[in-house]
C-alpha cells in the first residue's frame, strides 16, 4: 500500500483572486459613507448653530420690549401719581375753603343772633366799653406812670358813667368799683414822691452843715509824746478811716452827693434794689466824712429810714373790678349763642 505523498510544510495557502480585488471596494465604500456622514453631521450643526442664534435675537426682542412696556408702565404710573397729588392738593384747598365757609356762616349767625337779641341795648353797650376802657387807663396810670391823681380821676368817671347802667345784673359790679375807688383814695401821697423828698431834704442837711474836719484832741493824761505829734499824725482803724486833708474830704462829699443823685433815679424808675445799694454806699461815704459820733448816727438813722421807705404804690384790689366786667359781657355775649 502505497502512503500519500506528505505536504510540505513550507507551502503557504493561496489566496483567491476574486476576494484580493474585492477589498478596496469596501474601503471607498466605507470612505464615501463616512464623506456623507460628515456632511450631513456638519449641516445638521450648522442649521441648530442658526436656530439657536434666531432663539437668542428673538429672546433679546422679546426682553426689549418687555422694557418698553414697562418704561411705558413706570411713565403711566408717575402720571397716576401726580394726577393724584393735584387731586389731593385740590381737596385739601376746598377743605379748607369749606372751613372757612363754615366759620364765617357761624359768626354770621352769631352777629346776627346778637343784633335779634331784644335784651341787648346799644346804649347800655357804649356804656360798658366806655366803663372798661376807663378802668384800663386808670389802672396803667397808676401802675405805669405811678399818676396818682390821674387814676383817681379815671375811676371816678368810670363810676359816673356805670351809674348810668340801670341793668340790676351789673349792681355787683358797681359795690366792687366803689371798693376799689375806696382803696385807691385811702393811698395818700404817692411814695415814690416821699422818698424823693426825704433824700433832697437830707442832701440840703448836708449842705447846710458840711463835716468839718476836727481831729480829737489829746487828753490831758496821754503819753508826752501823743501830745506833742498830735498836729502831726494821727493814729485810726485800718477798717474805718476818717478823711481829713481838704483834698479827700471834698473828694468823699461829692461821692456821697453822686450816690444821692443815684439813688434819686432808681427811685424815679421805681427800682427798690438800685435805690438800696445807692443808700448803702452812701452811708459807707458818711463813715469816710464823720467820726463816731452823735451827728455821724442821726445821719445813719436818716439814711436807714429812706431807705426802708416803699416807692410802689401798693393796692391789691386793683383790676378786680376791670376783670368782674370783662367776665360778665364774655357771659352776656355766650348766652344769646347758646339760645336754641
Amino acid at each position: 500500500m502505497s502512503d500519500p505523498s506528505p505536504t510540505p510544510a513550507s507551502a503557504a495557502p493561496r489566496t483567491s483572486p476574486r476576494r484580493a480585488a474585492r477589498w478596496p471596494w469596501f474601503l471607498l465604500v466605507f470612505l464615501a459613507a463616512l464623506a456623507a456622514a460628515g456632511w450631513y453631521g456638519w449641516h445638521w450643526w450648522q442649521a441648530r448653530e442658526a436656530d439657536a442664534r434666531a432663539q437668542v435675537a428673538s429672546a433679546d426682542h422679546r426682553l426689549d420690549a418687555l422694557a418698553q412696556r414697562l418704561d411705558a408702565i413706570r411713565d403711566d404710573q408717575r402720571a397716576q401719581v401726580q394726577r393724584l397729588q393735584q387731586a389731593e392738593a385740590t381737596n385739601r384747598v376746598l377743605r379748607d375753603e369749606l372751613l372757612g365757609i363754615g366759620q364765617r356762616a357761624a359768626l354770621l349767625e352769631e352777629s346776627v343772633t346778637r343784633l335779634a337779641d331784644p335784651n341787648r341795648d346799644g346804649v347800655q353797650a357804649l356804656r360798658l366799653e366806655e366803663v372798661e376802657m376807663l378802668l384800663v387807663f386808670g389802672q396803667q396810670r397808676l401802675e405805669i406812670a405811678g399818676d396818682l391823681t390821674g387814676a383817681q380821676r379815671s375811676y371816678a368817671m368810670a363810676d359816673a358813667v356805670l351809674t348810668a347802667v340801670k341793668d340790676p345784673a351789673y349792681v355787683n359790679l358797681r359795690q366792687a368799683l366803689i371798693q376799689e375807688r375806696a382803696a385807691i383814695d385811702a393811698l395818700g401821697a404817692d411814695p415814690r414822691a416821699a422818698a424823693l423828698a426825704r433824700i433832697d431834704a437830707f442832701a440840703r442837711g448836708l449842705s447846710e452843715a458840711p463835716p468839718v474836719a476836727a481831729g480829737p484832741a489829746p487828753a490831758a493824761d496821754a503819753p508826752w509824746w501823743k501830745r506833742a505829734f498830735a498836729n502831726v499824725f494821727d493814729i485810726q482803724p485800718r477798717d474805718r478811716v476818717v478823711a481829713e486833708l481838704p483834698s479827700d474830704r471834698a473828694a468823699a462829699l461829692a461821692a456821697l452827693q453822686l450816690e444821692l443823685t443815684l439813688a434819686r433815679a432808681a427811685a424815679e424808675r421805681r427800682d427798690e434794689a438800685g435805690f438800696g445799694d445807692a443808700l448803702a454806699r452812701a452811708r459807707g461815704w458818711l463813715e469816710r466824712l464823720w467820726p463816731e459820733s452823735a451827728a455821724l448816727d442821726a445821719r445813719r438813722a436818716g439814711l436807714d429810714e429812706i431807705a426802708a421807705l416803699p416807692l410802689s404804690l401798693s393796692v391789691p384790689t386793683l383790676g378786680s373790678t376791670l376783670q368782674q366786667l370783662r367776665q360778665l359781657r364774655a357771659a352776656a355775649d355766650v348766652l344769646p349763642s347758646e339760645r336754641p
